[in-house]
């Protein structure tokens, strides 16, 4: 337990929660950043469209950030956040350690968790050969044999998205509903062969992924395989606090709503990255918790006003 009470509290040390401590250390503020040490790129290579960091291992990104926020005064805790509360002076967020950290603020960037098909060998190829962005991975499976799952009405678009980037795309029914005529004409059309059948299970040889078994024993050659997850955030402690998730119009997942400052529809309380955008990459999300930063710093500027007004007409 700490006796300070920080200007702000982040639960989450991924690109938005580093990016808002950045922020905020910039404007003198205040900042501790509380960080489960579970990241959902974990598994991937590197970090793509990131301007200057292209490439860059997840886990390396991360490390550049912590330093970055912790030159500029905030402080890094490696734990896990289980609860949180409103106080008289903002919030108290206690720790799975027993320790409590509280903050004027609360900022929540603790991202999203990819649910995947309950497909044997999936998960373990999940961020390596199993994808689901075309724009994080297209390029590094490009001119490759990519297989496409149906697991639901956005198989037919991501087979037309992934095209963009191999001519030799196959759709997977998997037991799925039929496209309508005008979905199969467009997918043939494109050169994208339609597969009927349920995918049993992943063929890997030497850790790679080379293709699917189908119900009826045939195996399909597939260098890459694309999913679409059903995206749910993490947001238990939101939850708590008496926040409802937001089902995404696309049909995608749950998110937290905030608005255009990124705060939610909890007074005190701001989101940024994955847990409130499903569809942000990370450059995305590393620039909505520069904003949320921000616009909270705006907010306690706010509150400083009122006090500094208060002090001065007393004194007066």
């Amino acid at each position: 337990m700490t006796n300070e009470i920080f200007d702000v509290v982040i639960i989450g040390g991924g690109p938005a929660g580093l990016s808002a401590a950045v922020a905020l250390g910039r404007a003198r503020r205040t900042v501790a950043v509380i960080d489960s040490g579970e990241p959902r790129n974990a598994p991937a290579h590197g970090v793509h469209n990131f301007l200057t960091r292209d490439g860059t291992s997840p886990a390396e990104l991360l490390r550049l950030g912590r330093a970055e926020a912790v030159s500029y005064g905030a402080t890094i805790v490696d734990a896990r956040a289980v609860g949180a509360e409103k106080t008289d002076d903002g919030f108290a967020v206690t720790l799975a350690s027993g320790g409590v950290f509280a903050g004027r603020r609360l900022l929540v960037t603790t991202g999203l968790v990819d649910e995947l098909p309950a497909l044997p060998g999936l998960r373990e190829r999940w961020g390596v050969d199993v994808l689901h962005c075309p724009y994080c991975h297209g390029w590094e499976v490009r001119d490759r044999t990519i297989a496409v799952l149906a697991v639901g009405p956005t198989a037919v678009h991501q087979a037309q998205l992934f095209r963009q980037w191999s001519a030799d795309v196959t759709l997977l029914l998997n037991d799925q509903p039929e496209p309508t005529d005008e979905q199969l004409e467009l997918l043939a059309a494109r050169g994208i062969p339609v597969v009927r059948g349920a995918v049993e299970s992943l063929v890997v040889e030497d850790d790679a992924l080379t293709g699917l078994t189908l119900s009826d024993g045939r195996v399909h050659p597939a260098e890459a395989l694309v999913v679409a997850p059903t995206f749910t955030a993490r947001a238990g402690l939101l939850v708590d606090l008496g926040l409802e998730l937001t089902q995404h119009p696309m049909g995608v997942g749950t998110f937290v709503a905030v608005d255009a400052t990124g705060a939610t529809s909890l007074p005190g309380v701001w989101a940024a990255g994955n847990v409130s955008n499903l569809t942000g990459q990370v450059i995305t999300s590393a620039a909505e918790g520069l904003w949320a930063g921000a616009q909270i710093n705006s907010s306690l500027i706010a509150d400083d006003e009122r006090v500094a007004l208060e002090a001065y007409r007393a004194g007066s």
